[in-house]
């Protein structure tokens, strides 16, 4: 089983920090969050820890759904750097969001907007194909403007394009699925957190009322060999997840 954690936690806190404190705890892996504050990386200090990596590509201002095309091209462009990253350190996956719809998309020109999601999927796969580098779209909370929080209209997506899923499973709970409706083929990487279904509120893992065990163990029995990318708010929450998962799983 491959366990990291996300930068996320320590977003607030110097980088070097927080790669420190996951590597410390004997975790594995560690999502970058390839956005500001930290828009570009030292890779002799990455290198410099005994760590591996994945990259979640920027969302903050980044919308490859946009239906102003340049907005949409510099979207693309962005997270084309973090797939370029990826390939330099040989990160494992680049997690991507699908984008955004507001208002007047969403009221007038939705499907518009779901065929732009396609067409920059495409380009963002092609050129990931090219570096050898695994992209994934992720499934999104039920929050206004948000699009894929249905994992199976986003498996669909996938499926056609012949790309890979990022399973969040906060954010599915959040969106209404039970645990065995979790579960696609496509998934090739994990973000693992828990809620009360009631908000994306990241909380460690068993704070919350998902049914975390009964979705892992369905998924190692499927042989899944991605990484669960602990997802949470702060540092004492990575630490109380890898210790649920280490009491709760085969690690």
């Amino acid at each position: 089983m491959k366990i990291g954690a996300s930068s996320l936690a320590g977003i607030d806190r110097p980088l070097e920090d927080t790669l420190e404190f996951i590597e410390n705890l004997g975790i594995e892996y560690t999502e970058l969050v390839h956005q500001f504050p930290t828009e570009e990386f030292d890779t002799d200090i990455l290198e410099s820890y005994n760590l591996k990596y994945s990259i979640h590509a920027p969302f903050m201002d980044v919308n490859i759904a946009s239906l102003q095309e340049k907005s949409r091209l510099n979207s693309i462009k962005q997270i084309k750097n973090s797939i370029d990253l990826a390939n330099k350190i040989n990160a494992e996956a680049v997690v991507v969001h699908p984008g955004l719809a507001s208002y007047l998309p969403r009221k007038y020109f939705l499907k518009e907007v779901y065929d732009c999601v396609r067409k920059s999927s495409e380009e963002l796969r092609d050129y990931s194909n090219d570096l050898g580098v695994l992209t994934t779209l992720e499934n999104m909370p039920t929050f206004e403007s948000m699009i894929y929080y249905d994992i199976n209209d986003l498996n669909d997506l996938l499926v056609s394009l012949d790309m890979a899923m990022t399973l969040d499973i906060g954010h599915a709970n959040h969106a209404g699925y039970a645990a065995d409706e979790m579960i696609f083929d496509s998934i090739k990487h994990i973000h693992i957190h828990d809620n009360f279904g009631d908000d994306d509120s990241h909380l460690a893992l068993g704070e919350g009322s998902i049914a975390l065990n009964d979705i892992v163990n369905t998924l190692e029995e499927k042989n899944f060999d991605g990484i669960y990318i602990i997802e949470v708010n702060d540092y004492d929450s990575i630490k109380n997840s890898y210790e649920y998962m280490k009491k709760n799983f085969k690690i």
